[in-house]
């Protein structure tokens, strides 16, 4: 499984961004994806998980109701849609991915990771 993040750039508090992952699964492997953020100086943290079935999508508490997890129908891109974005937004963005049963919110079983998109909140 391969992945491509993309989509961040700079915002001014209370602004949108769009984030895409794009999804490469040989032999059409189911995955569950998750989306983390790694602000300077602190811990990658989970943001937002959506799981192979598309039900029990999951948030952190900081995101909720601003933020929304969604995917394709041909389920090869994921989407992190970012509303009312704050400056404690500002992050490097990743998805990531697992293949098994592990628990979806725990970040230690995503073995699959693309590459970061900045997202810059700053007025």
């Amino acid at each position: 499984v391969q992945l491509q993040a993309s989509g961040g750039g700079s915002v001014q508090p209370g602004g949108s961004l769009r984030l895409s992952c794009a999804v490469s699964r040989p032999g059409f492997t189911a995955y569950d994806l998750g989306w983390f953020r790694q602000a300077p100086g602190k811990e990658r943290e989970l943001v937002a998980v959506l799981p192979w079935r598309g039900d029990r999508k999951q948030y952190a508490e900081s995101v909720k109701g601003r933020f929304t997890v969604s995917r394709n129908s041909a389920k090869d891109t994921v989407w992190l849609q970012m509303y009312d974005l704050k400056p404690e937004d500002t992050a490097v963005y990743y998805c990531a991915a697992k293949t098994d049963s592990a628990p979806v919110n725990r970040m230690s079983n995503y073995v699959y990771w693309g590459q970061g998109t900045q997202v810059t909140v700053s007025s």
